[in-house]
């Protein structure tokens, strides 16, 4: 495991700010949070990337940059008969020994415009890379029980599994998935993910619109069920969540939140807990542009892929800017296409001597054919970075409490470039021994250094008290921050 994944807990976490940050000189905010007696945040020893402004108080020449993935190979193209040209719907998930991908097959013919049948499909990796169709003789398709078929019959159109990490869980249902009917949707359970049964036949959420991959998951940090599905707001596409103890019976939904970004149709939500963070959702919703067209197909309507981030699962900040454009392909540009699946992959970089990274996967050739699913990465907490400029930068944090001995970071400087860290006390003055003066140039590019002063990197003398990073960069990149009980 990770340095910077160790001793992650439930910790208290407020609403996150949606509005833009405050940019002020580094000498001007110092102490203002403590002047107005904001408390102190309490962030442990938790992995806490940049993907917001929630610990950031004041910035001079910084911004928070949304970045992109990278494209890389084809993961699994859906020819097979029992899928199609409009296989979508994509889950993917690590269990133990093995990633798992579950997704819908179906065929749309262009010419009449009709559709085969639906059935929930399954494929596997030991890498996340190269993926594999098991046969599993469960269901007939043309004749045959030759195939990864694993389900057949109501909620086929959008069946949305999950590995369940409630330690009150029950074996016969260490697996479970929503699905729409008429309704709303229905609970399934699996005892090994690939058999599945109903859990009861009504459905157990009602309120909404479902056409969508409507999903669930346990939340560990706040122990509960918390449920994500589709609904129309003033005729847009849109997300509402619910929240559950038991799986079967859930609050009332409510709209998310977006703060001051425009109402865009949101198709998809891939909403998750980050793996690394999970105090921290992440979403990755297909954006639609229903009128626009850059073929000739019956419907008009193209996508992108975007971004969002939340610290309560109803208040996200959402990226205007698209996480991942359409680009080059032409078939990327057809309607319904770029459609971020649910999950996101630890695995590993395909460049010698570099570390982990992280793996989405995003649909193309959707209508047109072949369709498939391609594999994007992005390093480790790199969907957003305080970034600063060659000309230099300064930012400076919220009164925080950790627990710990050393300060690490995710960071990366040009060969010229440079973060230098200071710790303040709650009111902006310098800590002995860890002022800028006493922080030596820290260049390079990391995913966990432990940051040095002339005195060393022991700050477990500060654990429990309420302190202050400043950080001085220059042509760099702040990805995210922890403190931890050892060195990486």
């Amino acid at each position: 495991m990770s340095m910077l994944t160790e001793g992650l807990h439930a910790v208290t976490v407020g609403r996150m700010w949606v509005l833009p940050l405050l940019v002020v000189s580094a000498s001007a905010g110092v102490g203002g949070s403590a002047a107005r007696g904001t408390e102190p945040l309490p962030i442990g020893s938790r992995l806490e990337p940049f993907v917001d402004d929630y610990l950031i108080e004041t910035m001079k020449g910084a911004e928070l940059r949304l970045h992109s993935p990278t494209p890389k190979e084809i993961a699994i193209t859906f020819d097979k008969p029992w899928e199609g040209n409009v296989s979508a719907y994509v889950t993917v998930f690590e269990d133990t020994d093995r990633f798992r991908m579950y997704y819908r097959g179906m065929d749309y013919d262009p010419k009449t415009g009709k559709s085969g049948p639906e059935q929930v499909c399954y494929a596997e990796s030991r890498d996340g890379i190269r993926w594999t169709r098991p046969d599993l003789n469960l269901f007939e398709f043309g004749g045959s029980k030759q195939n990864n078929i694993v389900w057949q019959g109501i909620a086929c159109h959008n069946f949305t599994p999950f590995k369940d990490a409630n330690p009150d869980g029950t074996p016969d249902a260490r697996y479970k998935a929503l699905g729409s009917v008429e309704g709303g949707l229905v609970a399934f359970k699996s005892s090994d993910g690939v058999h599945w049964s109903l859990i009861r036949k009504e459905p157990v959420i009602t309120q909404g619109a479902f056409d969508s991959q409507n999903l669930a998951f346990w939340d560990a940090v706040r122990g509960r069920y918390v449920d994500f599905h589709r609904g129309f707001r003033n005729e847009v596409r849109d997300i509402m969540t619910c929240t559950s103890q038991d799986f079967i019976h859930w609050t009332d939904p409510q709209w998310l939140d977006y703060g001051p970004a425009t109402p865009e149709h949101l198709y998809t939500n891939a909403i998750t807990a980050y793996p690394r963070a999970p105090h921290i959702f992440m979403g990755f919703p297909k954006r639609f542009s229903p009128t626009r067209r850059k073929s000739d197909h019956r419907h008009p309507g193209v996508s992108d892929g975007v971004f969002m981030v939340s610290r309560d699962g109803v208040h996200f900040r959402r990226w205007q800017e698209a996480f991942i454009r359409p680009g080059l392909q032409a078939s990327r540009w057809e309607n319904r296409n770029n459609m971020t699946a649910w999950g996101i992959l630890v695995t590993k970089s395909d460049i010698p001597g570099t570390p982990d990274e992280l793996s989405i996967y995003s649909s193309e050739g959707y209508y047109v054919g072949p369709c498939s699913l391609r594999r994007f990465t992005i390093r480790m907490d790199g969907f957003v970075s305080v970034n600063a400029g060659y000309g230099g930068a300064e930012v400076v944090t919220k009164p925080l409490i950790f627990e710990g001995k050393h300060l690490v970071m995710n960071y990366s400087t040009s060969a010229a470039g440079s973060i230098r860290v200071e710790i303040q006390d709650a009111t902006g003055r310098p800590v002995e021994g860890y002022a800028l003066a006493d922080s030596p140039e820290i260049y390079g590019d990391s995913i966990a250094e432990a940051v040095s002063w002339k005195g060393g990197n022991d700050v477990s003398n500060l654990a429990g008290k309420a302190i202050r990073l400043r950080f001085v960069m220059k042509d760099a990149d702040l990805y995210a921050i922890q403190f931890t009980p050892k060195v990486p």
